[in-house]
């Protein structure tokens, strides 16, 4: 009997483990390992080929590259890294141009400025005209304004109920669907061999939250753009000074902290999650200083860029994708292709359309 429970408890040891999903047994009885396929999504691909062999590798205790797992921090930026810009850009674009020029009741009470900018992105979706220079600092100022005196879970079912609708562009898919599937494989890969991931996006943190909830993302895994808070019965007075009470809530203000793009990512990153992360993936220049100093890192480090060159099944630019592909191979990061690389991007289920408008 004590041989037969050493058997058992090792072979649940062997199955339990994060790598493996199952045991089997050959020929001669001897209980062998079957490695689960994290990545039925992708094709074969040197970006795909480059990550697992990073992660063999800082895994591997025998390797000198070996990173202890506390180390293992991997950041991911959020609009067009695994969440589509597919209406055509930011979610939390069309989430202001709806609040400003659709709602109901907030149209007709919003300030000039902000209704200025809403309709800037209007023009943008609609016409194609291009936005102002520096436009993410002023679409940033009007949202705050945009969603003050809400409390946050006012704003979190906001949110929710707009990503309940259909997707403008795509058929069987809702905003809050619009995730790249092969992207959320990569969470599971990582997490499964020791990685902790954060979300590091220049979108409003609580947007993010709300977006990310129904894949299992934490909260305190998310940063993002921020407004400062305050208690319901605040008002003017100082933080430091006021003690909130047990029957007040937590409301937005007009008042803009950071916009957490560029640099700011990695100021963000060091303060939130004070490790400098080992694992950074992106799709756009508002993500190189959070590759570079992940890149900076003494500990072995990888970055990926994800392009969109995928035009058939998502609403993309190829050529302009293919040429930021080559700037960022040239900056040294790795190179995902939505076209070469996925096998689908939202789902066998979600087929590109036009727009309507």
């Amino acid at each position: 009997m004590k041989k037969i429970l050493t058997w058992v408890l090792a072979a649940t040891l062997i199955c339990g483990t994060t790598v493996f999903t199952s045991c089997s047994k050959d020929d001669d009885n001897v209980v062998n390992p079957v490695k689960k396929d994290y990545f039925t999504q992708w094709n074969t691909c040197e970006a795909l080929t480059a990550l697992k062999a990073y992660v063999e590798d800082v895994t591997n205790p025998n390797s000198p590259n070996f990173i202890k797992e506390e180390d293992r921090i991997a950041t991911f930026d959020m609009d067009g890294t695994f969440v589509g810009e597919l209406y055509p850009t930011y979610f939390e674009y069309n989430l202001l141009e709806y609040r400003v020029l659709e709602d109901a009741a907030y149209k007709d009470i919003a300030p000039e400025d902000v209704k200025e900018t809403a309709q800037e992105i209007r023009d943008f979706v609609r016409d194609g005209k291009k936005l102002p220079d520096h436009f993410d600092m002023k679409h940033a100022q009007a949202a705050a304004k945009a969603y003050a005196g809400m409390t946050l879970a006012e704003f979190d079912a906001y949110v929710k109920a707009y990503a309940a609708q259909q997707a403008n562009g795509f058929t069987g898919m809702t905003y809050g669907q619009g995730f790249y599937q092969p992207m959320l494989q990569v969470f599971d890969y990582l997490e499964a061999n020791g990685f902790t991931y954060y979300v590091v996006s220049g979108s409003d943190r609580f947007i993010c939250r709300a977006l990310v909830e129904p894949i299992g993302i934490k909260p305190n895994r998310v940063i993002g753009m921020d407004v400062k808070l305050r208690s319901t019965s605040q008002g003017t007075e100082a933080g430091v000074n006021y003690t909130m009470g047990k029957e007040e809530d937590l409301v937005r203000t007009d008042e803009l902290i950071i916009k957490n793009l560029k640099t700011n990512k990695v100021l963000q990153i060091s303060q939130e999650i004070g490790k400098v992360p080992v694992l950074s993936f992106g799709n756009s220049g508002g993500d190189c200083a959070m590759h570079n100093y992940c890149l900076s890192n003494t500990l072995k480090s990888a970055a990926f860029m994800l392009i969109a060159d995928d035009d058939a099944r998502d609403h993309a630019n190829r050529d302009k994708a293919l040429s930021l592909g080559e700037q960022w191979r040239e900056a040294g990061y790795h190179v995902i292709s939505m076209r070469d690389d996925f096998r689908t991007i939202y789902g066998d289920g979600v087929q590109k359309t036009d727009f309507t408008f």
